[in-house]
């Protein structure tokens, strides 16, 4: 039987409790004000690191949005950072008011993870997708091709976590990591399939199908 989820990611307890430790101290002192803005701050925490179940589709040959939030672009590429190959890039843009938990796209092994340090401008311009903070994760698939999927920081989001490792075998729509608070995820896939997904579209990790294996 499958164990039941916390629905709040474990990375946003320090801040949980911080922000309610913090509450209890305005209160005990009697700052009222001080007290109900730190709890609204306390509720906004779990809010942002809320980690909800999703129904993950079972059809072997979708690929499946790896954020929550909105597509930003999507376009033919030759991409000569991450696979190398003619790829479709399709960016996603999470607010802060999106789920910040990233799921896997595909089933594959885990190839590569490369973390590279860099700035903070706006993750949903272009300077930010090429120059910002980003960690990349190279997968290999048994479908014979492969993706990459590639978390940015943004002008807020100053911290990237990655749980993947290299050699892992993954499943499609496991949790795979998130970024602290609001960025962009982007993910590279080969030009040989049906994409799904056009610029301006809502996306669900986990739940969203961006495309077909051909």
């Amino acid at each position: 039987m499958k164990e039941p989820q916390i629905p709040i990611a474990r990375e946003g307890y320090p801040f949980i409790i911080f922000a309610a430790f913090l509450t209890l101290t305005m209160a005990l002192l009697g700052y009222e004000f001080f007290a109900l803005i730190a709890l609204f701050l306390t509720g906004f925490v779990f809010y942002f690191f809320r980690d909800p179940e999703r129904v993950i589709p079972d059809a072997e040959d979708v690929v499946i949005s790896p954020a929550d939030g909105k597509v930003i672009l999507v376009e033919k590429m030759f991409d000569d950072r991450f696979v190398n190959e003619h790829v479709f890039k399709v960016s996603i843009f999470m607010s802060v008011f999106d789920v910040h938990v990233n799921r896997l796209p595909f089933s594959g092994q885990v190839e590569k993870v490369q973390y590279k340090a860099g700035s903070f401008y706006a993750a949903n311009t272009d300077q930010g997708g090429l120059s910002n903070e980003h960690c990349a994760v190279l997968f290999t698939t048994s479908k014979n091709f492969r993706y990459a999927v590639v978390q940015i920081a943004g002008l807020v989001a100053r911290r990237i976590v990655c749980w993947a490792e290299k050699g892992d075998t993954v499943k499609r729509g496991e949790r795979f990591g998130l970024i602290r608070f609001g960025s962009r995820v982007d993910i590279y896939l080969p030009q040989n399939m049906q994409l799904e997904v056009r610029s301006g579209q809502r996306v669900r990790a986990g739940e969203t199908i961006i495309g077909y294996i051909t």
